[in-house]
């Protein structure tokens, strides 16, 4: 698609009501010919209510949303696109890829494994790439001390200990026994590990600021966001860095003191700087949401660097993992709207 457009939204009127995604398409893209059409549908573009449609013949209702996406959606994760960078007999990190759910919630957790299998979590894929792995070693070049692969059985459950949306890519860490699990989610919620994320935000950002404000389950209108009353909700403090300049946009370095739920994405969202494919916190509660004009594949957000203590010998461990493709894709692409 050509790179000055953005998302396009359409919504099915009367007419269109049980029409074709392709035929609906090709009359809302006038010019366009059909083997353009089904392309964008087939090579992921295209959304119907904020769900992927690979499916050209898809009839469509009355009331629904198409979306054109300037850029494909990421492809669904495989086991093969996570990276195990260390594990031993107590922990596992690894590298989650965009696109795939950390944890399995817990209303799914009696789920046939036929069904849970079309919609697979990090953690239902990270025991199954374990025993594909065996004994191999960690790879070279790793930050941080640790026992290596000393004892690490070939299959085992692992534990979360804590979470990163399903959009973010990062670095995450799994206890493989319960003792770690509780050694290690202590840290966690103590706020004595170090995470370091890169991000992409709307606007500029030109000096490094702290952001501590108070964050609630809910402002008002089903949605978590913060307050400034200090009897509600809890203590969030972000400390943001920019990194560079992007035109309208601004990469940015995100340290977490504290690690609430979507802490980043709402603290960057009300100070007035969203991330780029936010979707859940661009508007104020009770107001309409501007538009994303960046183009963004998904929501740009990364977790670089994760630091914390090796349950078992008590090391300081420290790992750094780069942004992905798709991240740093979009970055360029913002490098040279910026040059044009």
């Amino acid at each position: 698609m050509p790179e000055k457009s953005a998302a396009q939204n359409f919504h099915v009127d009367v007419a269109e009501v049980g029409r074709t995604l392709a035929a609906m398409l090709r009359g809302r893209l006038a010019g366009r010919p059909w083997s353009e059409v089904q392309r964008l549908i087939r090579n992921r573009h295209v959304l119907v209510n904020g769900n992927l449609s690979c499916d050209e013949g898809r009839r469509l209702k009355a009331g629904e949303v198409v979306k054109l996406l300037e850029h494909p959606t990421a492809p669904p994760a495989r086991e093969e696109d996570v990276r195990v960078v260390y594990v031993d007999a107590h922990l596992v990190v690894v590298e989650k890829p965009a696109g795939v759910t950390s944890v399995r919630h817990e209303e799914e957790r009696h789920w046939k494994e036929s069904r849970k299998n079309r919609q697979p979590t990090l953690e239902d894929m990270l025991p199954r790439v374990l025993a594909k792995r065996g004994r191999s070693k960690p790879p070279p070049g790793r930050r941080g001390g640790g026992p290596g692969d000393r004892g690490a059985p070939k299959t085992s459950p692992v534990r979360p200990v804590h979470r990163l949306d399903r959009e973010t890519s990062g670095l995450m860490v799994f206890a493989r026994t319960v003792p770690a699990e509780r050694h290690l989610g202590l840290q966690f919620k103590q706020h004595t590990t170090y995470r370091r994320y890169l991000a992409v935000v709307e606007g500029a950002i030109e000096g490094e600021r702290t952001i501590a404000r108070r964050l609630i389950r809910d402002r008002g209108d089903g949605r978590r966001g913060g307050t400034d009353d200090p009897s509600l909700g809890k203590a969030a403090v972000t400390h943001v860095r920019p990194l560079e300049s992007l035109g309208d946009y601004t990469l940015i370095e995100c340290r977490l003191e504290t690690g609430r739920t979507h802490q980043i994405r709402i603290h960057l969202a009300e100070s007035g700087h969203p991330l780029c494919g936010e979707k859940v916190y661009r508007q104020a509660a009770f107001k309409k949401a501007a538009p994303d004009k960046s183009g963004a594949p998904r929501l740009v957000l990364h977790a670089a660097e994760l630091g914390f203590t090796h349950p078992q010998t008590g090391e300081e461990m420290r790992y750094t993992m780069p942004p992905p493709p798709d991240f740093r894709t979009f970055v360029d692409r913002l490098r040279t709207r910026k040059k044009s």
